[in-house]
């Protein structure tokens, strides 16, 4: 990532940081992650739409690797309106023992260690068997910031209504939530 991308990123995040609450409503997280059945590949199934992500026309996808007990490397990828494939790479940070609140830097990484610049990322909604997660939902507790992820390309009709109705529950505007081109 250039440096001109990381400055950009980094103002970005930052606004999404110190952004005051679009409701009063605080969203409830699932009780508990496990993490190393969170980790893998992530297919995005769909999103409120964000400056971040506009380059961002198909084939969105998230790699989860654990770097430590409690960081998390991130590796997002996206296919342009070039045509050209974006990548970016980042850290999650755990924030408290349900593993569930994490927060996420894409700064450089001589600026990750900073605590400012660091997102906030909250497991909703999981699905799965005995932790076998294969579809979740992660949004932002100012309730600007909203994905479906799965680990299929694609998401069952109901599954992907069941997240937004909880979505709603927990005070986001889902009205222009768009799905992703995979």
């Amino acid at each position: 990532m250039t440096l001109k991308k990381s400055l950009m990123m980094f103002v970005l995040l930052s606004a999404m940081w110190y952004a005051p609450l679009a409701s009063a409503l605080v969203p409830a997280t699932v009780p508990h992650v496990m993490l190393d059945e969170y980790l893998g590949e992530w297919y995005e199934i769909g999103r409120l739409p964000m400056p971040f992500q506009n380059k961002c026309v198909a084939k969105v996808k998230a790699t989860y690797t654990l770097k430590s007990s409690n960081t998390i490397s991130i590796k997002n990828e996206c296919l342009t309106h070039k045509g050209s494939t974006s990548v970016a790479n980042g850290e999650a940070y755990v924030v408290d023992d349900t593993n569930a609140k994490l927060k996420v830097s894409f700064l450089p990484s001589f600026l990750k260690k900073l605590p400012f610049g660091r997102a906030d990322y909250w497991v909703l909604a999981l699905d799965g068997e005995g932790g076998s997660y294969q579809s979740a939902l992660v949004g932002t507790p100012n309730q600007k910031y909203l994905w479906i992820l799965s680990r299929d390309k694609t998401l069952g009709d109901d599954d992907y209504e069941r997240y937004l109705q909880i979505a709603k529950q927990n005070g986001y505007d889902v009205r222009l939530f768009q799905k992703t081109v995979q």
